[in-house]
């Protein structure tokens, strides 16, 4: 069990693959004075960290939410994520799978697309997207890397769609935010992630030697930005 100080500013961050990881919003929550605690999905015991009130990150992962039968913890993280969501509107921001778990929560349904979007792209953000955090994301390529989708929980907000996938991004007030997209990638460490879903990669067909070429384009101009609108949500949280 990890312990913490009465002083300190905590960030709890579920994690289900070690290398992906927060990424380039690792370095802006340390200078922000939080102390990062990560917790391994299916491996360690977590089950405090719901009902606090400290922000919480759920990261990505190549497993569906609907998987319960082969990963039974996923049932118990969607039903404690649904009472510190609905209950208690604590700070949530999930990515990829993370916010496939938060739709999930919110009672929203969470399957199979038709298409495996991986690769870079750019965002359409809605009307109610050009004002939130996302707006620092206009006219710029981001990585997109699932092949689940989810409908739209019914108090969300739609933030932005992509071009495959009408629901990319939703918050619940300010406090609760949702990206399906990689915000947080690090050109440094990115050639991880081919070595690590070669499978998947091959099995879709993505060229790996033009993801690569596209990775070293566009994460460092997306770094920037995603760390700015990191820095904007933690601004506007209702704490």
């Amino acid at each position: 069990m990890k312990m913490s100080h009465a002083h300190e500013k905590i960030i709890n961050v579920i994690q289900f693959l070690a290398f992906e990881d927060l990424g380039s919003f690792a370095q802006v929550l340390q200078q922000q004075g939080y102390t990062l605690q990560y917790w391994q999905a299916g491996v360690d015991e977590f089950k405090e960290i719901w009902q606090q009130a400290a922000p919480l990150i759920i990261l990505g992962g190549p497993i569906g939410v609907y998987e319960t039968d082969i990963y039974p913890y996923l049932s118990e993280i969607v039903a404690q994520l649904k009472q510190r969501l609905v209950h208690h509107n604590y700070p949530t921001l999930g990515i990829c799978l993370g916010s496939q778990l938060i739709a999930a929560a919110l009672g929203a349904k969470v399957y199979v697309g038709g298409v495996k979007e991986i690769g870079w792209g750019k965002l359409s953000l809605t009307t109610q997207g050009l004002t939130s955090v996302l707006h620092h994301l206009v006219d710029l390529p981001v990585l997109h890397w699932h092949g689940d989708t989810f409908d739209l929980p019914m108090q969300a907000t739609l933030l932005a769609g992509s071009e495959h996938y009408a629901h990319q991004a939703f918050s619940v007030g300010q406090n609760i935010l949702a990206l399906q997209f990689h915000p947080e990638v690090v050109e440094d460490t990115l050639e991880r992630w081919l070595i690590g879903h070669i499978v998947e990669l091959n099995n879709a067909g993505i060229d790996i030697v033009a993801l690569r070429e596209d990775n070293h384009h566009y994460a460092k101009i997306l770094q920037h930005h995603a760390q700015a609108l990191l820095l904007d949500w933690l601004a506007e949280l209702m704490v």
